[in-house]
């Protein structure tokens, strides 16, 4: 651990206080960014100018107006991809999305349904190999996700609450849509008959959990959506869209990941 005189640290609560950003004191001292923002964090506190009590931003907890279509698809991505989580070191939690760098407009669309649900808050892109995680950090998450725990989703029970069913009968395509582009895909699927090759587009939607896998055909019902569920060695995790008509209803409200 690197200690910093205590000449070096008035120096930037001076700079600090003169409205100097944290990033230019830390260039300017050479003193770790996250140094800098500790120490401003405890001269604030210490001349009472920390917010104290959180702000009142959380559609469940204090009633705030909620972008019901935009949660609906951040659901859909949160069950597909998401994960809720809260470390040691953070002060918060974290609702990370892992999205591949193959569909730079997902990952556009994901950060955007981040915003607008969570509008008092920060985004973040992370890069990891082959993705980005897209990240919000909110005290609230636990209110909004419920569905967060220990371990696995396909270890522990997925069931929405009467308030997310309500959001999810009233935008569906918006839930199905967040899980296709977490889970899923839109293929151009082919077949022999009498010796002659046929080749017509299919929807996979692929997750482990059954309850998720439940919430996601319980959807497709009340849309209209004809599926089948397709085994794949002794595994039933891959849910298919191939009926025409079926087909047609998720392009003209899904589409294919771009």
């Amino acid at each position: 651990m690197e200690f910093h005189s205590l000449e070096i640290r008035q120096m930037a609560l001076s700079l600090l206080r003169g409205g100097a950003k944290n990033a230019d004191v830390a260039r300017q001292l050479n003193v770790p960014l996250g140094t800098v923002g500790y120490w401003k964090h405890k001269d604030r506190a210490k001349r009472g100018e920390c917010p104290g009590r959180r702000a009142r931003d959380c559609a469940r907890c204090d009633g705030v107006p909620l972008d019901r279509p935009a949660y609906a698809y951040l659901l859909g991505l949160y069950l597909g991809d998401g994960h809720v989580s809260r470390y040691s070191g953070h002060r918060t939690w974290s609702l990370m999305i892992t999205l591949d760098d193959h569909w730079p407009g997902i990952q556009d669309e994901a950060e955007a349904a981040l915003k607008a649900v969570f509008p008092r808050h920060s985004t973040c892109r992370v890069r990891v190999k082959g993705a980005h995680n897209i990240k919000v950090y909110s005290t609230h998450l636990p209110c909004m996700f419920p569905q967060h725990g220990p371990g696995r989703k396909h270890e522990r029970l997925i069931a929405l609450e009467p308030w997310q069913q309500e959001i999810v009968d009233q935008h569906p395509w918006e839930f199905v849509r967040g899980l296709i582009h977490s889970d899923g895909c839109r293929i151009t699927n082919w077949t022999v008959r009498n010796g002659k090759r046929y080749e017509y587009p299919r929807y996979w939607f692929t997750n482990v959990s059954g309850d998720i896998r439940n919430l996601f055909t319980d959807t497709l019902d009340r849309l209209g959506v004809a599926w089948t569920n397709c085994t794949r060695n002794g595994q039933p995790y891959n849910v298919s869209v191939a009926r025409k008509g079926s087909v047609a209803l998720m392009d003209a409200h899904v589409g294919p990941k771009y």
